[in-house]
């Protein structure tokens, strides 16, 4: 059975689908939560994705460009998902949630410290109706201290945990980094801390409580620079000299030297191969100590050299490089068609495919599949709404009343 088949065809786990049968109810909303929703649901799960009538759905729906139903920030976080919209702070949206979470295996949120508990589905309220329930809540600041209620996004975690400070620019100015390094990294790490415990969930009577943040997650990806630093008491840890990007006659080109015999080769291919035994520069120690005087001397040649002219000579050499690409440029790259990395998706609103990363592990995304189409809001209102014993009648008085918002039709059941 192919894992593009509808949920409800087969609970059968494979290496394909290793969720498969996996019930996600996914209240979370951004792209920390959302995406790692998205990975469990690249694995097989059965991911409902719930979303509020406020605002037109998860916030990132209106982040950035806007297309029909959907942004650059909506589209990869939300891949293989079915949401319906509900009001959850009515009494009849509640009572829909409580019915989804009857049979489900894991619960998602990332609502501020205090929310989810205000309206009446914090953990101890879940579990106490479904004790085996893995709980997975994701914060900026975590769940406890003084910032735990504060809104944070990436771009505030990143000042907060030193990433900005650490990415300077040659003007000195701190820099965020723009590729919502945090946000990405909570999910993944929340990932890796539900994969384990839905292993585990098979030989034990009861769920878990999970706790991650954007902080914690921030940290965890920054240890070796955040631990070079402190060693290091403030000064800046260096790896290793030469290495970092360096203008070329067409552009940059980025090189990193860690062995000596890189050092060797590298002189001898930008013809200056006496550099190699300067007094100045012939050990890892002395390049670093000698930096400033060691970059005056290379930096020329890189720069009456072409791009092209030295990928060859460094590629002969064996170093370490690349020459610095744009997205756009990184997209047309041989290399990156030829190895199948991205996979060209149609989305809903969008007047042409998206580009999105196939993942390690799932099979590779196909347009127009359920695993590759991110939904509208609310597009599986009815279809989730039925599949959880509400009739036909039910859900259009539901509707009338504002308590659920449809987008999609009812789907028939596959066979």
């Amino acid at each position: 059975m192919p894992p593009e088949a509808s949920h409800e065809a087969s609970h059968e786990a494979s290496y394909e689908a290793p969720f498969a049968g996996l019930k996600v109810v996914d209240l979370s909303q951004g792209i920390a939560g959302p995406y790692c929703g998205m990975l469990l649901a690249q694995h097989g799960a059965n991911v409902i994705k719930v979303e509020p009538l406020e605002g037109g759905g998860d916030w990132t729906r209106i982040l950035g460009t806007v297309y029909g139903d959907h942004t650059a920030f909506s589209i990869p976080g939300n891949l293989g998902k079915r949401s319906i919209a509900l009001d959850l702070k009515s009494e009849d949206g509640k009572a829909i949630l409580w019915r989804l979470l009857a049979d489900a295996d894991v619960m998602m949120e990332g609502f501020r410290p205090g929310v989810i508990r205000r309206l009446g589905f914090d953990y101890d309220a879940v579990a106490a109706r479904n004790k085996r329930i893995l709980y997975l809540s994701v914060s900026g600041f975590g769940q406890s201290g003084p910032l735990s209620e504060r809104p944070a996004m990436d771009p505030v975690l990143q000042a907060y945990t030193g990433l900005i400070m650490e990415n300077k620019g040659t003007d000195g100015v701190p820099h965020r980094v723009p590729y919502i390094a945090v946000d990405m990294a909570t999910a993944l790490y929340a990932f890796q801390a539900l994969a384990p415990a839905i292993h585990a969930r098979q030989r034990l009577d009861r769920g878990r409580y999970i706790e991650t943040s954007l902080m914690q997650a921030a940290a965890s990806m920054q240890v070796v620079r955040m631990m070079g630093t402190y060693l290091e008491d403030g000064a800046e840890p260096v790896a290793s000299v030469p290495g970092g990007s360096f203008k070329t006659a067409d552009g940059w080109m980025q090189i990193a030297v860690v062995q000596q015999r890189d050092w060797v080769a590298l002189c001898a291919a930008i013809d200056l191969p006496d550099l190699a035994a300067d007094p100045r520069f012939d050990t890892r120690e002395r390049r670093i100590l000698n930096a400033d005087a060691l970059y005056a001397i290379i930096r020329p040649a890189f720069a009456a050299m072409t791009c092209a002219d030295l990928d060859a000579r460094l590629a002969k050499a064996g170093i370490m490089h690349e020459r610095l690409n744009s997205y756009l440029e990184f997209l047309k790259q041989p290399h990156v068609e030829q190895t199948g990395l991205i996979a060209w998706l149609a989305q809903a609103g969008l007047d042409r495919p998206a580009p999105v990363p196939n993942l390690p592990g799932p099979p590779p995304l196909e347009s127009g599949t359920p695993r590759a189409t991110a939904p509208t809001c609310g597009e599986h209102t009815r279809e989730v709404l039925h599949e959880h014993g509400y009739t036909a009648a039910q859900i259009a008085e539901l509707e009338a009343r504002g308590v659920v918002r449809a987008g999609g039709q009812l789907q028939k059941k596959a066979s």
